[in-house]
């Protein structure tokens, strides 16, 4: 991977929950732009030396991605794989809440994407109840009905996804969690 001053960078957490992050070249350290490089993020504008893995991507300023043979092979490519599209996909949550009760609901948009029945968005909803006795703190039913919220689509996505992959080998499927 040869990176130039300006070329934006692409870094994919394997670990669930974790957004990805994306940055600018700002300095090279090599003549030849091999690695490492200075990165600026766009999240939180710090600058961080990069020493670029399989979960990062570089994309030249005057052009598509790098091959995947320049990046190595990314989690689910073949060697001969061209780097694999962005996809980003939303989420967004109103919360209602009234006289002790809180309602939530989550909206997934994954704008192109088939969600099932032609849809590109999926939508669930959560609940919380404030006991008689209990305090009023509104924030704990937030978290509440948010999470469940967020755990019926979260089970939902999971459950399409078995689906789709029993029709595609004809087999039962499970996927873990």
């Amino acid at each position: 991977m040869r990176a130039t001053v300006g070329d934006r960078v692409i870094t994919v957490s394997g670990t669930v929950g974790t957004a990805a992050r994306e940055g600018r070249v700002v300095e090279l350290r090599h003549l030849d732009g091999s690695p490492p490089f200075v990165v600026e993020w766009v999240d939180s504008g710090e600058r961080s030396v990069v020493f670029p893995g399989p979960d990062t991507v570089l994309e030249h300023d005057d052009g598509p991605p790098a091959a995947a043979e320049d990046l190595g092979t990314l989690p689910g490519t073949q060697d001969d794989d061209q780097v694999p599209a962005h996809t980003t996909w939303r989420i967004q949550v109103d919360v209602f809440e009234h006289e002790g009760h809180t309602h939530a609901q989550a909206l997934l948009v994954a704008p192109g994407e088939d969600l099932g029945s032609g849809l590109d968005e999926l939508r669930s909803v959560g609940q919380a109840r404030r006991a008689p006795g209990d305090p009023d703190l509104p924030l704990v039913g937030d978290e509440l009905a948010v999470g469940r919220a967020l755990r019926r689509l979260a089970s939902r996505l999971l459950g399409d996804a078995e689906q789709d992959i029993a029709h595609a080998t004809g087999d039962r499927s499970h996927v873990h969690a």
